[in-house]
């Protein structure tokens, strides 16, 4: 027969691995949207940015483990006090990241959206200056019609 301290210091062990890989997984994924928001202080847009795959890869393995511990199938009663309150830490500097990332993405989205309208403005300028029609499909100048006198 195990004793019981036994069994509960494996759990405990078990437990504190897992919220080591946790704090791990939460390290890479911090590193990945740190870097994201610094390319996207640069004024990059959103859609050229390198980290969205991995950062969409890592934010799901971060999501199963809310999920898990949401579904109460993976619990995370931490024993050490300095694990939790990494983990703590980690968290709250994820949150910070993630918001920062938020608002870069918006910026970068609405810099996007204007860009593209410039272009679109653009092309209607040009379009409505060699347009012999006006916006409401009648003609607005005189055809001319430019041909050599040539007789076949």
């Amino acid at each position: 027969m195990i004793p019981v301290q036994n069994i509960t210091a494996k759990r405990a062990s078990g437990n504190d691995m897992h919220v080591r890989s946790l704090i791990a997984l939460i390290d890479e994924l911090l590193s990945i949207v740190t870097e994201e928001n610094a390319e996207l202080s640069k004024g990059l847009p959103a859609s050229r940015l390198k980290q969205v795959d991995e950062k969409n890869r890592l934010a799901d393995l971060f999501q199963e483990c809310v999920a898990e511990c949401a579904a109460k199938t993976a619990k995370l009663h931490v024993q050490d006090r300095v694990l939790r309150e990494q983990l703590m830490e980690r968290i709250l500097k994820l949150r910070e990241a993630m918001d920062e990332n938020l608002v870069r993405l918006r910026a970068a989205i609405d810099a996007s959206n204007r860009r593209i309208e410039a272009v679109m403005q653009a092309i209607r300028e040009q379009i409505a200056n060699v347009s012999p029609y006006g916006a409401g499909g009648r003609r607005t100048a005189r055809s001319a019609s430019y041909s050599t006198n040539v007789r076949a």
